[in-house]
């Protein structure tokens, strides 16, 4: 492999000089000559505006270098113009543009890869403003998004860390053969929309080995109206990792324009999140085929601010505006997961879109009053006319669904409050099994 050094093209690598004029050249010399290895070298801070990777070129951060976003907006990338307003801003403010903005742009960039140990800087402070003490957004929106390949195969990012995004992390859309491993990703966990990593419109992704933390979702699976000509998100595995988040760790919606299908998410620990596994459509895109294994989940209440009401898993399906209705959820399945919070599994449709076909087998739910915040209520938005709902909390609340069968699995109480109800809550639902369950069921019709 050949090397590329961009202090041979005029880097500094200060930390104070734009370096991104000569990590360019260096990466357009490997690319003009077939391909090639950028490398940032140990020990120095490359200050960038942004930059774009090409076809067959590896951006490569050795341990201890430094890749430090600019905190000028005007020297960003624009895939998009569009930035959302109150003109246009949609219920739950989705994402309907390409990015307006990134740090590390590709498009059609086969075999590109970004790897070592070093570390990413999203410099998000630079875009922040603070709302809260549990809060900070941007005064845009979207802000930029650190990494932005698009329309890209057999593309690779290996090893190294990302700090400090002010929106989403890694953004894989219309990519066919992405791996993701062993990288970390470690946001401000107050910063709104610092999302993880969220595969796009995006074929036979493997997400393996990473540790994230992040305001927001960790990994969120998307089919955006922006990128909605590269079709549906679909085989999908996500394995070994460790998740912290201010919302859902893992998460399918709510941009979902076209389809998810055929998703394994397997060996994985939850903590300290807001949400565990979500389900959430809100647009035409429907889900089937997701398998859910052997993990760990541990949640806790955040502010009102965050979406969540400490769910370990919530399955929702609700219009988003009087013009867009739901796509359906079917065929999803849970073994061998532990759950410990504040709150107990959703699963609420409409009556004209039922949740259909959901299993759960070796399930543990130990629900216990943990944090300060008030519980006794359900989080149903984004949708039309969805808010927080009160409501006493329970082990299974189900609502509009059909087929749900649960076996081998308990619900256990621990601190127990006023704000908690029964083990199982259900309404407007057909097909409800319950096979050696651990709880009291004696407020059911099961006949």
């Amino acid at each position: 492999m050949k090397y590329y050094y961009p202090e041979n093209y005029g880097a500094k690598a200060d930390g104070l000089s734009n370096d991104a004029p000569a990590i360019q050249s260096a990466i357009d010399e490997a690319f003009e000559n077939g391909g090639g290895r950028v490398l940032l070298e140990s020990g120095k801070t490359y200050y960038s505006s942004s930059i774009e990777i090409k076809e067959n070129v590896e951006l490569y951060l050795q341990k201890g270098s430094v890749l430090k976003a600019s905190d000028n907006i005007d020297e960003y990338i624009r895939p998009c113009d569009y930035i959302n307003d109150e003109s246009n801003t949609l219920i739950g403010n989705p994402v309907t543009g390409k990015p307006s903005f990134c740090f590390i742009y590709g498009f059609k960039a086969d075999n590109m890869s970004i790897g070592g140990e070093g570390c990413i800087d999203g410099n998000g402070q630079a875009f922040a403003v603070r709302k809260s003490k549990y809060y900070q957004t941007g005064n845009f929106y979207p802000r930029p998004t650190v990494i932005y390949i698009e329309n890209s195969n057999h593309i690779s990012f290996r090893d190294f860390t990302v700090r400090g995004a002010s929106f989403w992390t890694l953004h894989p859309a219309g990519c066919n053969d992405v791996l993701i491993s062993k990288i970390r990703i470690l946001n401000d966990l107050d910063f709104a929309n610092s999302d993880g990593i969220d595969p796009d419109h995006s074929k036979n992704v493997r997400i393996i080995g990473c540790h994230i933390e992040c305001a927001d979702d960790c990994i969120c699976m998307k089919t955006s109206k922006g990128n909605a000509e590269y079709g549906a998100c679909e085989n999908i595995v996500i394995s070994d990792c460790t998740l912290i988040s201010t919302s859902a760790a893992i998460k399918i919606g709510t941009e979902g324009v076209d389809n998810f299908r055929n998703i394994s998410v397997n060996n994985c620990i939850i903590s300290r999140s807001n949400r565990g596994l979500s389900i959430q459509i809100r647009d035409s895109g429907n889900v089937e085929n997701v398998s859910y294994s052997n993990i760990m989940i541990e949640t806790r209440r955040f502010c009102s601010d965050w979406w969540g009401s400490a769910e370990p898993i919530t399955i929702t399906s609700f219009d988003r505006d009087e013009n867009t209705k739901a796509g359906y959820v079917k065929n999803v399945r849970f073994h061998n997961i532990s759950c410990k919070g504040e709150n107990g599994v959703v699963i609420c449709g409409s009556p004209e879109n039922k949740i259909e076909n959901i299993s759960f087998e070796n399930l543990s739910l130990e629900i216990s009053k943990s944090s300060r915040w008030p519980g006794g209520s359900y989080d149903m938005r984004p949708g039309l006319g969805k808010e927080i709902e009160k409501h006493k909390n329970a082990g299974f609340y189900i609502r509009s669904a059909e087929n749900i069968r649960i076996e081998k699995s308990s619900v256990s109480w621990g601190n127990k409050t006023d704000e908690y109800g029964e083990d199982i809550d259900v309404e407007d639902t057909t097909g409800l099994r319950l096979w050696d369950f651990s709880g009291d069921c004696s407020m059911l019709d099961l006949k």
